[in-house]
């Protein structure tokens, strides 16, 4: 490639930026972010109504597509990021969703039982992290089961008539799931864990 200024590249059309981009050309990429840093940022803070939200889901996509610049198949540009942008907006609600629901299924338990952590922040944060860490080793099937029972609040029935499986089937998942999380659970070995375990 002929070597030009940076400000040339504005002259590019994106298919181009696109070729030069995966020969890990710095100045096709600034001009990548230049051209679409803005209109990226809008979409994710309509979505996500957070500045410093938006801010990190626009940044993480350009440093996934500078790091993995030799990788990508990129055939539109302009669609292709905002596509990916897209699926990086439902990951984050998603997350945040299911945060929401485990704080209420938390507080639930508090409610029920005597067990008061010392320091709420920490015991919350040490058990989210181990029920997560429990569900990403199963299989997928097996943590939607889990969360739709459990942080949804839905019936075996109801569950087996939205992923349109055997109420024998989802009864499958879910003792998997409890059994997984519960030896983790236990494993973290706190007198809340423990009692928690049990309340699942």
């Amino acid at each position: 490639m002929a070597s030009v200024s940076s400000t040339g590249y504005r002259q590019y059309i994106d298919e181009q930026l696109v070729t030069a981009l995966s020969t890990g050309d710095r100045n096709a990429f600034a001009e990548v972010y230049e051209r679409y840093w803005n209109p990226l940022y809008r979409v994710a803070y309509q979505k996500v109504r957070s500045r410093e939200v938006a801010e990190e889901l626009v940044q993480n996509l350009f440093v996934s597509l500078w790091v993995k610049r030799e990788q990508h198949t990129i055939r539109e540009l302009r669609p292709y990021l905002f596509t990916a942008l897209r699926f990086s907006i439902i990951n984050h609600i998603e997350s945040e969703q299911v945060h929401e629901r485990f704080i209420a299924y938390y507080e639930s338990f508090l409610q029920q039982t005597e067990a008061r952590p010392v320091d709420d922040e920490l015991a919350l944060r040490d058990l989210t992290e181990a029920i997560e860490r429990s569900l990403h080793t199963l299989p997928e099937q097996t943590q939607q089961v889990f969360r739709l029972s459990r942080f949804d609040c839905l019936t075996i029935p109801e569950i087996a008539a939205r992923l349109n499986l055997s109420e024998k089937t989802i009864q499958y998942h879910l003792a998997k799931a409890l059994r997984v999380v519960r030896e983790n659970l236990h494993g973290l070995g706190t007198l809340l864990a423990v009692t928690f375990a049990e309340y699942l």
